[in-house]
């Protein structure tokens, strides 16, 4: 059996509005307001995790003023796989429900990771990758050109030489098989 933790609603911090707390955790978590304010009615906002992701969890609602309390959930991974085909439709979209949580928490942290290393980069930089981009889709294909070129034609010389020069080796070749004597000499 595997101990997993769910966060759940204790309290606000002192002089933060419920209304503005709501607004500002679905702001961050990309949720929607619905499903923020039903966390302040003691339901679950996020799924059963390991304790430090829970932990993680907790601090985000405390950035915004929400504070919260741990909740053991126990969890059995044999159970759930013999269960699995006796599923009802409303554990199968729990989780389905659990899934997406992840999936969001995730992208957030995905999000806020790529925030801190924008803010690290010089302007100039930044500014330089936007120029860069820019000129790549500015650029002519420069296919159509090649394509529209005439091609120069050489000149033969070259190639009616080499065939006489073999012709030539062919015939001396001929003469030395046909008069072995004649290079005896």
């Amino acid at each position: 059996m595997a101990e997993n933790f769910r966060v759940m609603f204790a309290g606000l911090a002192k002089d933060t509005d419920q209304a503005h707390a709501i607004s500002q955790l679905a702001t961050r978590l990309k949720a929607p307001t619905a499903k923020v304010a039903a966390f302040f009615e003691n339901k679950p906002l996020f799924a059963p995790c390991e304790k430090e992701k829970a932990l993680k969890q907790a601090k985000i609602l405390a950035s915004v003023g929400i504070k919260s309390k741990l909740q053991p959930v126990e969890t059995s991974t044999a159970s759930s796989t013999v269960a699995s085909d006796n599923e009802t439709s409303s554990q199968r979209d729990e989780r389905i429900f659990n899934a997406l949580d992840y999936i969001t928490s995730s992208l957030i942290r995905i999000e806020e990771k790529l925030d801190d290393l924008e803010q690290r980069l010089p302007a100039n930089q930044q500014q330089a990758t936007a120029d860069e981009d820019e000129d790549w889709q500015t650029d002519d294909i420069l296919l159509d050109e090649e394509l529209t070129t005439p091609i120069k034609k050489r000149s033969n010389i070259l190639l009616f030489s080499l065939i006489a020069m073999v012709v030539i080796l062919l015939v001396v070749l001929g003469l030395s098989f046909a008069f072995p004597d004649l290079l005896s000499v």
